[in-house]
């Protein structure tokens, strides 16, 4: 990973889609791609440039979304449907895969300031028996070590009866619709041994299953689905229209664009839809969809306090290094980026979709956006472009 890797470029490996890692391959450019469709205030002139070189590079389309002191600016590049050559549009609604992680993070620490739990809790004070087998041992793993990947529990997206049923073609049209209990997700997680101890000092390990978990304890804490406490306690209040948990609904809310991937090991094959998919394959580590605006909308109240009393705000903007110039937080992302600015966000993957956001501390300044295709284009280079550009 990059030094100044961007905040979608964040553990690309355990993508909750398991997103190819091939390399980018280029693609004839669709409707849009050749000067890209702009909105708004301000020039970012350097960001337009590279959504569209992410076009150039094979992503059907682009549809991307900053506020700064200058105000709103959207563009978009490419297309929303190959088949009719419709373009992308700024109002978009998208899956936003582990950026989910970032709201259900929220809704813990939210419990915690209300004297409902503790971070320091561990798993089986809420989730008794649930996390033992092969290593795994709930006692010993705290709320907070679940929100900031340093549990040690294995990633069940990892594993490899996972993986074919969901990027490869015989395995995504066989179970694209199949309905996945998160318990079931926690036993395909336990089958194999842990990846390090809890809390094993210096380790750090991205895994999917620390945020199923986190958001059953949010449900044995407040006997309601973790999706309906995140609609209570962010969207409503926030406002957030196009923001939604979507359990096992498999389309997309209107106005959206085609999803697309090569559902292959390399880039080079058939491209193939992939809008319509059962998200409870991904439960609470990346289900939700939105779109750009309201990414940049929640961002920014959580980052200035809107959401979260300014303890509850401190352990989450606390720490632990992945790499240089990249560090996780519990749900949050900060990545320093080339030009020394920090900006603080999420990624997120799911079939058909890559999603990236990034703002500073301050919430002045805000960027997301998303590629309606898996296998291609620079995250990073959009994030550098816009915090670090013109």
């Amino acid at each position: 990973m990059r030094t100044t890797a961007a905040v979608v470029a964040v553990v690309a490996a355990a993508a909750l889609s398991a997103v190819l890692a091939a390399p980018a391959v280029a693609a004839p450019p669709g409707p849009g791609a050749g000067t890209g469709n702009a909105t708004g205030t301000g020039d970012h002139r350097a960001t337009r440039q590279a959504i569209q070189a992410a076009v150039a590079a094979g992503v059907p389309g682009v549809t991307a979304t900053a506020r700064d002191r200058r105000g709103t600016w959207s563009a978009t590049a490419g297309v929303g449907d190959l088949r009719t050559g419709q373009e992308r549009s700024p109002h978009d609604r998208y899956r936003v895969g582990s950026i989910t992680k970032t709201f259900v993070a929220t809704v813990l620490l939210q419990l915690e300031a209300e004297g409902g739990l503790s971070l320091d809790d561990t798993v089986d004070t809420w989730l008794p028996g649930l996390v033992t087998g092969n290593g795994h041992d709930g006692t010993r793993i705290t709320l907070r070590q679940l929100l900031n990947h340093t549990s040690g529990v294995f990633d069940y997206v990892s594993d490899q009866d996972y993986r074919r049923a969901y990027s490869t073609k015989e395995g995504f049209f066989e179970h694209r619709y199949d309905t996945r209990a998160p318990e079931d997700l926690v036993r395909v997680a336990l089958a194999h041994e842990p990846y390090f101890e809890p809390g094993a000092p210096g380790k750090w390990m991205y895994s999917n299953t620390n945020y199923v978990l986190a958001a059953l304890v949010i449900e044995k804490a407040t006997g309601s689905p973790y999706g309906e406490e995140i609609r209570r306690r962010v969207i409503e209040p926030l406002h957030l229209t196009a923001t939604s948990v979507p359990g096992t609904w498999v389309s997309l809310p209107r106005p959206s664009s085609r999803a697309y991937a090569k559902l292959a090991s390399t880039a080079t094959g058939p491209t193939y839809d992939v809008t319509r998919l059962n998200p409870s394959r991904a439960f609470s580590a990346g289900e939700m969809i939105s779109d750009s605006e309201d990414l940049n909308r929640f961002y920014r109240a959580l980052l200035t306090g809107r959401l979260l009393p300014a303890e509850q705000l401190d352990e989450m903007t606390t720490t632990v290094p992945v790499t240089t110039g990249m560090d996780y937080g519990l749900g949050l992302m900060k990545v320093t980026l080339s030009c020394g600015t920090n900006v603080w966000g999420h990624s997120g993957g799911i079939s058909g979709s890559k999603t990236g956001t990034g703002t500073t501390k301050d919430g002045r300044h805000s960027l997301a956006f998303n590629f309606n295709g898996d296998w291609a284009g620079n995250s990073t280079a959009i994030m550098e472009a816009e915090f670090c550009g013109d």
